[in-house]
């Protein structure tokens, strides 16, 4: 009697889903955890496995690399790792190959994950990336080689999905997780109790971002700004959290003398919830703030030249930088961003941000619009990513 082949090699369907993912800081490891939460709800006997950090492996995927072997910052620090991060990506990619996951996905670190999407999508694998690259900013063209990597991509905000279908690309929007986290009235009295602050006193929350490199740029105009801000409002409390000891040493010297600053480590949403108003570089903390509904000001500048190259050669395709004024599609926050990032701009903006923090103008106009932003944000994402993939499990490859 010939042997059945499905005996030695049975279906996939057959046997428990195996599900690889990589997730490479983290903020990815915090996504990742929230995603295998929801898939092992579709799939309780499915086996998860590859790049992961402690919430992920709380969360029982087995740790071939831990997250923070993906960790590099910075291009110095990129080249000196370099050798070791390429014969990594070449253990991995043959370990998955070995494996035959059902599906592989890559969170975030697209550096990383879009190339062994790409490899592993060639040779027959499915893939998926769960968070979107910046395509709607610049290099919108990306969006097409992205879909040559991930056969399915997961995006956090709305504007993404329909850019990907200009180019072919199967694109989900499944909402963001920082709008399902949040409150939609956080509690600006508990976080100042949390944070030793004085609960009647004005609070400026000051954030000049997360790196080193934007913590030099950018955090010299901001703190000579909260020196002009506090010297007009007396009283005036300003927090600074500090990403890691590294920031916190960059900043140590600049905040000297602020009379009211208290320099934290960490907290930042903390800080913003506890705040009147806040000043902040431009990135994903300014969504933070709009999630927290308080006033903002934003501001940020690179380098002159890489400005120039970016603009004249057409490769920033935004009129707004700011979170919040993307997703609402007009400048709802003001932005001073370059030449327009000066001490001046940013103490007459704050001050005037600081003074509308509690007047109805805000509350029915700005407040109100952020809350709408945050409603359309608030998806349940894990849950929404974990449906996106399971239909893509369930379709024929």
């Amino acid at each position: 009697m010939p042997t059945d082949p499905t005996a030695l090699h049975p279906p996939l369907h057959a046997r428990p889903r195996r599900i690889a993912l990589v997730a490479g800081e983290a903020s990815g490891d915090l996504l990742g955890a929230g995603l295998v939460d929801a898939l092992r709800e579709r799939y309780p006997d499915a086996i998860f496995a590859g790049v992961a950090g402690p919430r992920m492996q709380a969360a029982g995927v087995d740790t071939w690399y831990p997250s923070d072997a993906l960790a590099v910052m910075g291009l110095a620090e990129v080249l000196r790792h370099l050798p070791r991060l390429l014969r990594l990506r070449r253990e991995l990619r043959q370990r998955l190959l070995e494996w035959q996951p059902d599906v592989f996905i890559g969170i975030d670190a697209p550096d990383f994950n879009l190339p062994v999407e790409r490899w592993l999508r060639q040779r027959g694998l499915r893939t998926v990336h769960y968070v979107s690259p910046s395509v709607w900013a610049w290099r919108e063209k990306r969006a097409a080689r992205i879909g040559e990597s991930a056969e399915l991509v997961l995006c956090l905000f709305p504007m993404e999905p329909p850019i990907y279908a200009r180019h072919g690309v199967n694109a989900r929007f499944v909402g963001h997780p920082l709008a399902d986290e949040m409150p939609m009235d956080p509690d600006r009295s508990a976080a100042r109790k949390a944070l030793g602050l004085d609960e009647e006193a004005p609070v400026l929350a000051l954030l000049p971002g997360s790196r080193l490199g934007e913590i030099e740029r950018l955090a010299p105009t901001f703190l000579d700004a909260a020196r002009w801000i506090v010297a007009g409002m007396p009283g005036l409390q300003v927090v600074v959290p500090a990403a890691n000891a590294g920031c916190r040493a960059a900043l140590e010297p600049l905040v000297d003398g602020i009379e009211g600053l208290h320099l934290i480590d960490g907290q930042a949403r903390q800080a913003m919830i506890a705040s009147d108003a806040i000043l902040l570089a431009s990135g994903t903390a300014t969504l933070e703030a709009m999630l927290a509904k308080r006033p903002m000001v934003v501001g940020y500048k690179v380098a002159p030249l890489t400005y120039r190259i970016v603009k004249g050669l057409g490769m920033l395709k935004v009129d707004h930088y700011a979170l919040p004024n993307v997703l609402a599609g007009e400048a709802i926050v003001p932005e001073l961003m370059q030449d327009r990032f000066t001490t001046d701009r940013l103490v007459e903006a704050t001050l005037a941000a600081l003074a509308s923090a509690r007047a109805p103008a805000f509350a029915d106009g700005p407040s109100q619009r952020f809350r709408e932003l945050h409603e359309a944000l608030r998806r349940d994402a894990s849950h929404e990513a974990a449906r996106a993939i399971s239909e893509l499990l369930e379709a024929s490859p």
